[in-house]
Order: C-alpha cells, then sequence, then structure tokens
C-alpha cells in the first residue's frame, strides 16, 4: 500500500514538473527583437519607408507617395518593445477630384510599441496612433474638417523580406483597430526596415 502511495505521488509530481516547464517554455517564447540571429542587446534605431501607403476613411482614401518613420528597439523582459518617435507623409492626396489634403501630420509621438506572436506570425503592435488629416476643396465635402485618426495598429512581420505589412488581415489578427469621423479606418502599407546604429546592415528578425 505504502508503494503505490509513492508511486502516485511521484507519478503527481512528475505531471507537475512537466506541466511547468511547459509554461516555462510557453514564457520564454515571447517574441524578440534579434540582429543575424542573435537577441538584440540595448537599443537600435530603426528607420524605413512605405510607398503608397494609405488611409482610408468610407468613401474616402488618403494615399501617401511616401511615409517616412523612425523607431527606438529594444526587448524587455523577455518581449521586444518599441518607441516610434517619428512618422512623416510626402505627397499626400485622395481618390476624390474635389478632395485635397492641405495638411497631415502624426501627433501626440512618440508611440508605444511590443511584439506579439499570433498563429505563429510575429507581429508589431502599435498603441495610441493619433494623425490629423486637415482636407480642403471648395467642392469637397470634408473641406475645412480636421479627420483625426486614433487607435491602436497591428502589423504582420516578413522575416525574410524585413518588412512590416499593414492591412485589414494584420489589424484582425491583432485585435487593433483605427477610427476617424466615427468610422473604422482602414491602413495599407508596407514598411521596409532599416538598422542606423551599430547594426546596420544586419539581417532583423523577430521571433
Amino acid at each position: 500500500m505504502a508503494h503505490k502511495t509513492v508511486r502516485a505521488f511521484l507519478t503527481t509530481s512528475l505531471a507537475a514538473l512537466l506541466l511547468m516547464a511547459a509554461f516555462a517554455a510557453g514564457a520564454s517564447a515571447a517574441p524578440v527583437w534579434k540582429f543575424e540571429g542573435s537577441e538584440l542587446i540595448g537599443n537600435e534605431t530603426v528607420v524605413g519607408d512605405a510607398t503608397l501607403s494609405s488611409l482610408t476613411i468610407p468613401g474616402l482614401t488618403t494615399s501617401c507617395k511616401k511615409m517616412h518613420y523612425e523607431m527606438t528597439i529594444f526587448n524587455s523582459a523577455g518581449t521586444g518593445k518599441a518607441t516610434l518617435k517619428a512618422l512623416s507623409f510626402t505627397t499626400c492626396f485622395t481618390s476624390a477630384p474635389e478632395c485635397t489634403v492641405k495638411t497631415i501630420g502624426a501627433e501626440k509621438l512618440p508611440w508605444a510599441g511590443h511584439l506579439a506572436t499570433v498563429s505563429s506570425s510575429p507581429y508589431l503592435i502599435v498603441e495610441g496612433v493619433k494623425v490629423g488629416i486637415l482636407y480642403g476643396g471648395a467642392e469637397c465635402a470634408l473641406e475645412g474638417i480636421l479627420a483625426t485618426v486614433t487607435g491602436s495598429a497591428g502589423a504582420l512581420y516578413d522575416n525574410t523580406a524585413e518588412t512590416f505589412s499593414f492591412n485589414p488581415s494584420s489589424f484582425k489578427a491583432t485585435k487593433t483597430s483605427l477610427k476617424a469621423l466615427g468610422s473604422t479606418v482602414e491602413w495599407q502599407g508596407i514598411f521596409t526596415t532599416e538598422a542606423t546604429g551599430i547594426h546596420n546592415g544586419e539581417a532583423l528578425t523577430i521571433s
């Protein structure tokens, strides 16, 4: 009887240890920034551009021939983090000939970001997004109206191409959303990445 009790105790203890190991493995699997396959130590500045990126409010799409960003990336508590310090817009126009873009700019910078894994794919989630767009045009329904895009945005990272992609699928996967003028805003854009510090020229991956 004593042997059965000891055997049951050992079996239960082993199961508990295996469960703890599984949880530990899951915790260590949080995505981090890596250069040339090695985890980033300290901070690095990353910049990049998107060509013909767009923000769509139902009925009107605002596109820019170039969006340029600058962010600082680092790993903290086993997870990749980011601070988006700058986002600029060049040569912007709308899908409606009667509407022009008088001004467009990022507000309340810096924005905070963090990495996440969804269905085995790496994502960057940016919180506190705020972009103000002032439209013009005598016949434009939004003439003189400042549309403020706010919310959070999730981008899928391609480890091979080293690019971030914002699109409806990436927003759905990360449960993020942007809104303006009471409606949901769709963001489309593929951003390149390039380290400008000591990791310049090295491959940036997330895993």
